[in-house]
């Protein structure tokens, strides 16, 4: 959704409309009628968001990936 606000509301309200633009919002900024400035939120410090499911279906675990081979296991006083 996009929120407009002239300039004068947005010296007003500045807080709110970098609020709205965090959470993902569309701020638009008019002079009069005519559209002059959007704001956006700058991305966080430490690259892109990561999406659940991204690697879906990419990885492949092995069958034995939760067993340990036996010498280890003994090692680790692991065994049954």
């Amino acid at each position: 959704m996009t929120h407009t606000f002239t300039i004068g509301e947005a010296k007003t309200n500045l807080s709110k409309l970098i609020a709205l633009a965090e959470q993902g919002e569309t701020v638009e900024l008019r002079r009069g009628k005519e559209p002059v400035a959007r704001l956006v939120a700058l991305p966080r410090p430490g690259g892109a968001r990561r999406r659940p499911g991204a690697l879906a279906g990419k990885v492949v675990l092995a069958e034995d990936f939760d067993s340990w081979p036996e010498d280890v296991a003994a090692a680790l006083g692991a065994t049954d």
